[in-house]
């Protein structure tokens, strides 16, 4: 899928500004990061990764989408976690990377060199405090998709998904309505790869959940929440 990348030249146009692992930095901090980062763009369907990789750079997803996965010894593949804009790639102090990394989009990478990062760690305070701060967030996230693949019906999985992306990419833009719109970023295989659902399954739940009104889409994937609480409703986790 081709999305617009954003034409950023410094970290004052940045649009993850305020919700990347450089959020807390103070304008000295920030010139510092400036001094080591550097932009890099894939087009929709490149490797940015391949497991195994030596872990030469780290960075934060500034637009598009970008899926994680394993591949088991026999050659099945499992898609383990979609990277949203603010995400972060990669983990200090580690050699390599342990997971295929996709763009799923047109995706463009604030990239750090993983040595002069991880020294940079040591003298930013703000930086380690945010990483830990995302880490966490990433493990409450992840202890949630366990619940949404182990126990949700195929309803509930879809929801979950429009959901999480709904309210992630309303938070980049600091939007609180009770409405959105969105192009959904990914395409139903892969949202089938990411839920352990078929492909007819996924097209099934979504007519369903467009015929009842919860959402709303064309052919463009252009996705509309007219009550967002609606569809937090049918997660199964209105409470």
């Amino acid at each position: 899928m081709t999305l617009a990348v954003p034409l950023v030249k410094s970290c004052g146009d940045c649009p993850i500004r305020y919700k990347a692992v450089c959020s807390k930095c103070e304008p000295d901090e920030l010139a510092e990061l400036e001094g080591v980062k550097f932009y890099r763009s894939f087009a929709a369907g490149q490797p940015i990764f391949f497991s195994g990789d030596p872990l030469e750079f780290v960075g934060s997803l500034v637009s598009g989408v970008a899926s994680l996965t394993r591949t088991m010894p026999d050659g099945r593949v499992q898609m383990v976690g979609l990277l949203l804009p603010s995400d972060f790639i990669g983990r200090p102090n580690r050699e390599t990377i342990d997971c295929d990394v996709t763009a799923e989009t047109d995706v463009l990478l604030c990239c750090f060199r993983r040595k002069p990062f991880e020294l940079l760690i040591q003298q930013t305070p703000h930086v380690g405090q945010r990483l830990l701060e995302m880490t966490l967030d990433e493990l409450d996230a992840a202890r949630e998709w366990m619940l949404v693949l182990g126990r949700k019906t195929a309803r509930e999985k879809i929801a979950s998904l429009l959901h999480m992306i709904a309210t992630r990419l309303a938070s980049l833009e600091f939007k609180q309505t009770s409405h959105t719109s969105f192009t959904l970023p990914i395409t139903r295989e892969t949202m089938a790869n990411y839920l352990g659902l078929t492909i007819e399954t996924v097209s099934r739940q979504m007519s369903a959940l467009k015929k009842d009104g919860v959402i709303a889409f064309n052919e463009r994937r252009d996705i509309t929440v007219p009550d967002i609480d609606a569809l937090k409703t049918e997660t199964g986790e209105d409470g």
